[in-house]
């Protein structure tokens, strides 16, 4: 196997519209902690532990992504932090930050572990992360998440602090459930110190038809919203995900919209997506994946790899076709978004 101590790092593929893919998300797990209802069905099963990929061949495909010219990953989930010994992972993925090979690795948890771990990410070469969070009302948090519980997670984000990371809110706009606490929301997460952003739900795997279309809140009606109360401007800043950013002067922190229905933001996408079992999928909004398992357990070497790789890319498409709305019904790719990573 190649390591990136012995081969260049080469220019980034380029997809069939000329956008080049520097950004891999990877989900090490499809389990978690919690059954939001956006998310999972309450009886979720998943997958046997015997078709998940080890975490070592896991690093493997990283590392191999990288040596093609990718510049930034995340870990998400499912919730990355329960799967067993995954801060091995994170550490040997952290080192190739630290030898200049990978810009950043990034994180998006649902705060439940965070306590224990917040320090050793950081150890690790994790500076920033992305915590999902759609209600401060703890009884509100509890019906949203099932199994959760809002005192661990403000326990977790207070960890994360004092660490040194530097925290970004992820929340769902739900409508009918935390419609009239985005405002409060984005002034706790002013005084906090973190920024905010909001995602429209997105119809992916199958929790009830009428169940998705009622959870669906336009962003568009919400910024419009909130303009009455804060002051929004629009900002260059970028991550590398799909967010549009505005800075709220009232508060100093950064609000950022993921609007898939609203807005297509896929114009400028650079992302593909890694799933546990070693699918490669190149857009969260359509079923066309390719399978990286089989080149990879086929060779020690990765030429199999890379060429399943660029096959894959040219492949990509221009964009999702995600619609809800009532007269289409909650049309969605058939994988619950634990599946592919958040």
């Amino acid at each position: 196997m190649a390591t990136l101590d012995t081969m260049r790092q080469s220019e980034p593929v380029v997809d069939p519209y000329g956008r080049a893919i520097t950004y891999l998300r990877v989900s090490v797990t499809d389990r978690c902690d919690f059954r939001c209802v956006y998310c999972m069905s309450e009886n979720m099963s998943f997958l046997p532990k015997k078709d998940l990929l080890t975490l070592e061949e896991l690093e493997r495909l990283c590392r191999t992504f990288v040596g093609m010219g990718v510049r930034k990953l995340r870990l998400t989930g499912g919730e990355p932090l329960v799967r067993r010994n995954v801060m091995q992972l994170i550490g040997n993925l952290g080192e190739l930050v630290g030898q200049g090979h990978l810009e950043e690795l990034t994180l998006t948890t649902n705060g439940s572990q965070l306590a224990r771990f917040a320090q050793p990410l950081v150890d690790a070469g994790v500076r920033r992360i992305n915590v999902s969070i759609d209600t401060l009302d703890a009884v509100k948090f509890k019906e949203v998440t099932r199994w959760g519980r809002l005192e661990q997670v403000l326990g977790g984000l207070e960890a994360a602090k004092q660490a040194g990371l530097q925290v970004k809110i992820n929340a769902v706009a739900l409508k009918g459930v935390n419609e009239d606490e985005i405002e409060h929301m984005l002034a706790w997460c002013g005084a906090e110190g973190f920024d905010l952003t909001l995602i429209e739900v997105m119809p992916m795997g199958d929790i009830g038809g009428e169940e998705r279309l009622d959870q669906y809140l336009p962003l568009s009606l919400v910024r419009s919203r909130l303009r009455k109360s804060f002051t929004l401007t629009e900002s260059d800043y970028k991550t590398g995900g799909p967010a549009r950013y505005f800075d709220v002067k009232e508060t100093g922190q950064r609000l950022g919209f993921i609007t898939p229905l609203t807005h297509n933001f896929c114009e400028g996408c650079n992302r593909v997506r890694l799933t546990c079992t070693g699918t490669l999928y190149m857009c969260l909004g359509q079923e066309d994946a390719a399978d990286l398992r089989a080149p990879l357990r086929a060779s020690d070497d990765d030429a199999g790899l890379r060429s399943a790789i660029r096959d894959a890319i040219a492949r990509k498409p221009k964009g999702h076709d995600f619609v809800i709305d009532r007269r289409s019904g909650a049309q969605s790719v058939g994988r619950h978004m634990s599946v592919t990573g958040g």
